[in-house]
């Protein structure tokens, strides 16, 4: 799953350490679902509604089944603390953000087991994009059911770090940017193009573009005009850290058609014939995540606006999870 380090103008954890966070996002990832995966092959959760039933009748402890369950618990989840004891418990006070999956709704095949565990893990990203231990961001609710989102983090590799419409400052002046997904290799930015189903963008002017579905046809801004403006605002900043990443323009439509007859290596656009194989090109990239990749995410954070409010001072905002 691809890391999402910064939602709009939301506190993020990544801002606070962007060295720590990738690795121990990955490492809790795969220790959560090795967690579940063997509980699911093993009943672990039936197992434990049958002791929580035996454990109402103390008459029953003595019985053998009570003591052999109670021995098996005991010694899986020794074996689990011995692969991975850190998970979750770095900092001690940090755990209110730790993420624990849990088996919900049987799941009666192991693709039925990893779709639930992934949207776990997104509903944790959300919240790990949107608070840290001492602030919070109030989280739109439409973020928790965006399928661009939710599929950008899904279907990419751990190594890919998601920016999605950050707030950036520049000269003082915030700007909204689209989307920046910085691979290993390569930074793209992305301009979406989410409005109908079947909607097909037609390139007709400098100023605006023909969008036709259905029956009507109606005038919208360019898309290239906000990509360019987001490569010259990344770029400035990657020559100010002295990052050399190559930077890409792109503009996606994922239930659309796409016709923008340009230079294909300057803008590529993808679209409903396309979208599938290019997410799956990306998703197969083996390359681990680079030094200079770091460097261009901290110097987009570094010019990154963030509103939040202190959780000791939210009326909605209890205290520690």
């Amino acid at each position: 799953m691809a890391q999402l380090v910064k939602l709009v103008d939301y506190v993020s954890r990544y801002e606070n350490d962007l060295t720590r966070y990738p690795t121990q996002f990955i490492r809790l990832k795969r220790y959560q679902w090795k967690r579940i995966k063997n509980q699911w092959e093993h009943g672990f959760n039936l197992f434990e509604e049958q002791a929580a039933t035996i454990e109402e009748d103390p008459r029953e402890d003595a019985k053998w089944y009570s003591l052999l369950f109670k021995k098996w618990r005991k010694r899986r989840d020794e074996e689990f603390e011995e692969e991975e004891p850190n998970v979750g418990k770095e900092e001690g006070t940090e755990t209110d953000l730790a993420f624990q999956a849990a088996i919900s709704d049987r799941p009666s095949t192991i693709e039925q087991l990893k779709k639930s565990y992934t949207n776990q893990l997104f509903q944790f990203q959300l919240k790990w994009a949107s608070s840290t231990l001492y602030d919070r961001s109030r989280v739109d609710p439409r973020f928790f059911s965006d399928p661009l989102l939710k599929e950008l983090t899904q279907r990419l590799p751990d190594s890919f770090l998601l920016f999605y419409y950050p707030i950036v400052k520049v000269n003082k002046a915030p700007i909204e940017l689209d989307i920046l997904l910085l691979t290993p290799t390569a930074c793209y930015c992305i301009t979406a193009l989410e409005d109908e189903r079947m909607a097909a963008y037609i390139s007709s002017g400098d100023r605006f573009w023909l969008k036709k579905f259905g029956e009507k046809e109606v005038k919208v801004l360019n898309p290239t005009i906000a990509l360019n403006r987001m490569e010259k605002v990344v770029s400035s900043f990657f020559t100010a850290a002295n990052v050399e990443l190559p930077i890409k323009k792109l503009i996606l439509t994922r239930n659309g058609y796409i016709d923008y007859p340009g230079n294909p290596n300057e803008i590529m656009s993808i679209d409903k014939k396309t979208y599938d194989e290019w997410l799956e090109r990306l998703s197969n990239n083996p390359s681990p995540m680079k030094h200079t990749q770091f460097k261009a995410a901290q110097a987009i954070l570094e010019h990154a606006q963030t509103t939040a409010m202190s959780r000791l001072f939210d009326p909605e905002e209890p205290g520690e999870e």
